[in-house]
């Protein structure tokens, strides 16, 4: 009984809560870092992969809420990261649980400790998605360290800046150039698994393209399925398009990454000069800063896509993908210039997934195929990339 009586004490103590700029505050129990932190409130729809979630650059700035109902089975490993930390404000969920499985190396609690994110649990997270859905995303503040009161941090989430507007590509993006060489693991690339993708005889080998790829915010498997049949150089989000082509690249890769794709001026600039000069292919952010380039507009959608379960129609083909996506803006439909054409549609919203070019060598989409939902619906977009290269 005394050591029931303690717990009850300490879960007393870890009282934590999340106070939203319209007034609405959701309650549960502190866990991770013990610091207070700002951002905006999205949902993610994925029953697993929460620490791929956690380790996305492309939530920088933001509470993430996992509507799955238990979070932490598995633990967390060092092989499924994917960046090299972690980038978002927060984590929100329901029931944390205790790690059983092989490959955990440690705790969610102890992880998100670790690298200095907050967490809450014990929230009521269909009310927090409900929420979301009706009134749209959310400034917030999440409070864990006891230390601001309810009133002070509703104001505190009023005052913060939000997203829109800002750049945060240039947050995340690596410090200066690299080789992409893929560890040696159990894990495999979207591409790899996929028995459709044609791989390099040995002669080609000898002979891979050079990949350029900007980093706004990259995921370790885009890298991982570039460098199935590619040598992979990565080069920070602000490199000049000059320095770029003067690595005499047979491609350029643009990333997914956080926040507005409007405050990213220097990336739509540098894409201007290099379209035509080399083919490029975007995912995600880079889908939107390349149909910016091209004359465009983004806009915020009200909740976003977040999740690895929405549908995709390929309109070439007419086959319906099951995609994963992380965004919170999208191409603006009655903004796409002639010079582009829609090649995929979300068949939730009808919101724009994927362009081409006409004219010249380039396409994106605004959806992961790398995150291998499907699990290999989408990894003939690689293929695509690799074909437009060689030819």
């Amino acid at each position: 009984m005394e050591d029931l009586i303690e717990k009850w004490k300490a879960e007393r103590e870890r009282k934590a809560f999340l106070a939203l700029d319209d007034g609405t505050v959701f309650r549960g129990v502190a866990f991770g870092a013990r610091k207070d932190a700002l951002g905006e409130v999205v949902f993610n729809t994925g029953m697993s992969g929460y620490q791929e979630i956690l380790t996305d650059p492309s939530y920088a700035g933001q509470f993430v809420t996992l509507t799955t109902a238990e979070v932490g089975d598995y633990g967390i490993n060092a092989e499924d990261t994917e960046s090299r930390g972690l980038f978002l404000s927060g984590l929100v969920i329901g029931d944390l649980t205790a790690p059983s499985n092989w490959r955990s190396e440690m705790s969610l609690d102890c992880y998100l400790r670790e690298n200095g994110v907050p967490g809450i649990y014990g929230v009521d997270t269909r009310a927090l998605t409900l929420h979301i859905r009706e009134h749209g995303n959310r400034r917030a503040c999440l409070c864990v360290s006891a230390s601001v009161d309810e009133e002070d941090a509703i104001a505190k989430a009023r005052e913060w800046a939000g997203l829109d507007g800002q750049d945060y590509a240039a947050k995340v993006t690596c410090e200066k150039a690299y080789e992409f060489t893929p560890r040696l693991s159990s894990s495999v690339s979207c591409q790899h698994a996929n028995e459709n993708v044609k791989h390099a005889t040995t002669g080609e080998a000898k002979a891979k393209p050079n990949i350029v790829c900007y980093d706004f915010g990259v995921k370790t498997n885009i890298l991982r399925s570039l460098a199935e049949w590619a040598n992979v150089t990565v080069v920070p989000a602000k490199t000049p398009a000059e320095d770029v082509l003067a690595m005499k690249p047979d491609g350029v890769f643009l990333s997914n990454g956080p926040a507005d794709p409007a405050a990213v001026t220097y990336a739509i600039e540098n894409i201007k000069k290099l379209l035509g000069r080399t083919p490029m292919m975007g995912i995600c952010l880079g889908h939107q800063l390349l149909s910016l380039a091209c004359g465009a507009k983004t806009a915020r959608l009200k909740f976003g896509h977040h999740g690895c379960n929405h549908p995709v129609k390929n309109l070439a083909t007419g086959k319906v993908e099951i995609t994963s996506q992380n965004h919170n803006f999208a191409v603006v439909a009655d903004s796409v210039p002639d010079c582009l054409e829609v090649t995929h549609v979300n068949l939730n919203d009808g919101s724009i997934e994927g362009v081409r070019h006409r004219t010249l060598p380039a396409f994106s989409v605004q959806y992961h195929p790398e995150s291998c939902p499907g699990p290999h619906d989408s990894a003939y977009l690689f293929n695509q990339f690799r074909e437009m290269i060689a030819k």
